[in-house]
């Protein structure tokens, strides 16, 4: 039976918890005067989108120790018995359950815990846990990536989407039907049938009597197939999500647990206004308070405006900064007031300063080359050190620019020696998607190069060979190999997003920061590699970054000026 570990959006009958910070009331379904008016309601496929997002009953790990689908395990998964953070672990919201969405992807779960607090749909961890195999010979223990922060994943031109830091998918749903039959849910890649057979049985085997059930709208075959006229108008699918439970496939059935996910996941975002602009941040507060533009022009690029932006402040003769007036602001879910002024409003100036004066030596961020506002990022690929930096510190200074890395040919020519895992090559080593380790030199993470060209992924390819031709304009992207595509690809990862980065510590794809100034701190160091030319494959835009110590603390301001309480 399932346990109710409610996520948090705070935005309707979804959530169903009573949050006395909040001065939420909870209501009974039952009880027509205490039911709230629908229109308060998130979307049917949303709220049942979380309950598949927080259903434990999916992994590896509950098919081979329950009897049946709706019985007690006898035990936990031990990579769901405590969340790991930074300073040490706390009891997870999920002992003994199995992997779930919401073990690595967390809100307020652990908001009144020591050293955690509110997340963006994140974790605590620098790189999650993951269920064992070790009865098929798969001891890892952890991902090789830290956990991305959900919200506003989806962000910009859909034909342009890319997800994972790897760039392993363009669509949502895609993500999120390799999950579910993925790693992280403890599946082997060549079981990928037994996962979906298993989610199926899952669903039409529901009984309705879990605690999620009870507060979702009744069992999976009820809910899904929608039916049932008694079913509340806040649970009642449309139909484009329905599905037909006693009647369907097994894979019609997983395709629509995972269109709901999808749906539950493509909804999260920051907060804005109804015409889209942010204005969850100091920073937002103090461009309106300016009279600052928020957002582009028509046809103007985000670097182009955070270029504009730029020069209007350095026009502006007396900034309003926040609070004003003798005001105290502070953030509900921050250790910080909510504060926009001096040193965040230089911090800002940094940022956008582009690095095209060569003859500046400093106050440099060039930051805007791959995070300009307001989506601060390009949603591309680059090298900005983060791997050799990891291998370096294991295994010694400039060892990661003399490791062995396989040409296009090589690489697809021993698929079982170079390449991650596949349903068709489930015993490949993977050996370059994995954490570096003292004990094997051979294992490195080199992010999309394990993706482009891979002969085993094909939905992504179009848009990877945009992506990676953008790194050297120079160049007609018809002109440049493969193979020169490939080089391109080593160690270059996907760009965050940056709002609100105080709930999706720790930072980089590994997870090797905890705080902001450390983060800042390292790419200076990187931009002096760059400029040395001891940064393998480093992407363009490092070397200009140039920073003094004085620019640190104004720049680390400002990243936090970025934060909001997200609810």
């Amino acid at each position: 039976m399932e346990k109710l570990v409610v996520g948090n959006k705070f935005r309707g009958a979804a959530m169903f918890v009573c949050l006395s910070f909040l001065l939420v009331a909870c209501h009974d379904d039952n009880d027509p005067e205490k039911q709230t008016d629908n229109n308060d309601f998130d979307p049917a496929e949303i709220s049942l989108g979380e309950r598949l997002f927080l259903e434990t009953r999916f992994a590896q790990f509950f098919k081979a120790n329950a009897n049946d689908a709706n019985s007690p395990l006898s035990q936990g998964d031990p990579a769901t018995s405590h969340t790991i953070t930074t300073a040490g672990t706390i009891a997870s919201p999920f002992a003994g359950q199995s992997m779930n969405c919401a073990s690595c992807h967390l809100v307020d779960q652990h908001l009144d815990a020591e050293n955690a607090g509110m997340r963006t749909y994140a974790d605590f961890a620098p790189r999650p846990p993951i269920p064992s195999r070790a009865d098929r010979g798969d001891s890892n223990t952890f991902a090789p990536r830290n956990s991305q922060s959900l919200v506003g994943v989806n962000h910009g031109n859909a034909d342009q989407l890319i997800l994972h830091f790897d760039a392993e998918f363009n669509t949502m749903l895609d993500l999120v039907k390799a999950t579910l039959t993925g790693r992280n849910y403890g599946w082997l890649a060549d079981e990928g049938n037994q996962a979906i057979q298993h989610i199926a049985n899952i669903i039409r085997q529901d009984n309705g009597a879990g605690e999620l059930a009870r507060e979702f709208g009744g069992s999976y075959s009820r809910i899904l197939t929608a039916t049932d006229p008694a079913i509340a108008e806040q649970f009642r699918l449309p139909e484009e999500f329905r599905v037909d439970v006693q009647n369907a496939t097994d894979e019609e059935i997983f395709s629509a647990v995972a269109r709901l996910i999808a749906a539950y996941v493509d909804d999260l975002a920051f907060s804005s206004d109804d015409t889209g602009i942010a204005n969850g941040s100091p920073f937002d507060a103090f461009l309106q308070n300016n009279g600052l533009p928020t957002s582009p022009l028509p046809e103007e690029s985000d670097e182009a405006y955070g270029a504009r932006l730029l020069q209007q402040l350095s026009k502006l003769e007396r900034p309003q900064f926040i609070p004003g007036n003798g005001e105290s602001q502070t953030f509900a879910f921050h250790q910080q007031t909510f504060t926009f002024a001096e040193l965040e409003l230089e911090g800002l100036k940094i940022f956008l300063r582009d690095g095209s004066n060569s003859s500046e030596n400093s106050g440099i961020g060039n930051c805007i080359a791959c995070h300009a506002p307001p989506d601060f990022s390009d949603f591309g690929l680059h090298n900005t050190g983060v791997s050799q930096h990891e291998y370096d510190a294991i295994h010694g200074q400039g060892t990661f620019a003399d490791m062995y890395i396989p040409d296009l040919a090589t690489r697809n020519g021993d698929v079982e020696q170079y390449l991650p895992p596949s349903a068709t090559h489930p015993g490949a080593s993977g050996r370059f998607r994995a954490i570096a380790s003292a004990a094997d030199p051979s294992l490195a993470d080199l992010g999309a190069w394990n993706i482009f060209a891979n002969p085993e992924i094909n939905a992504p390819q179009a848009r990877l060979r945009q992506l990676l031709c953008a790194l050297k304009p120079e160049a007609e992207c018809g002109s440049l190999s493969d193979n020169e595509l490939l080089t391109l690809s080593v160690a270059s990862f996907k760009t965050p997003q940056l709002r609100d980065l105080g709930h999706s510590s720790p930072f980089m794809h590994n997870g090797a920061f905890n705080d902001l100034e450390s983060v800042v701190r390292f790419y200076q160091d990187m931009a002096k590699l760059a400029r040395d030319g001891d940064l393998r494959n480093s992407s363009a835009d490092i070397a200009k970054i140039r920073l003094e110590e004085s620019d640190i603390q104004a720049l680390t301001a400002f990243l936090k000026a970025l934060n909001e309480d997200y609810e």
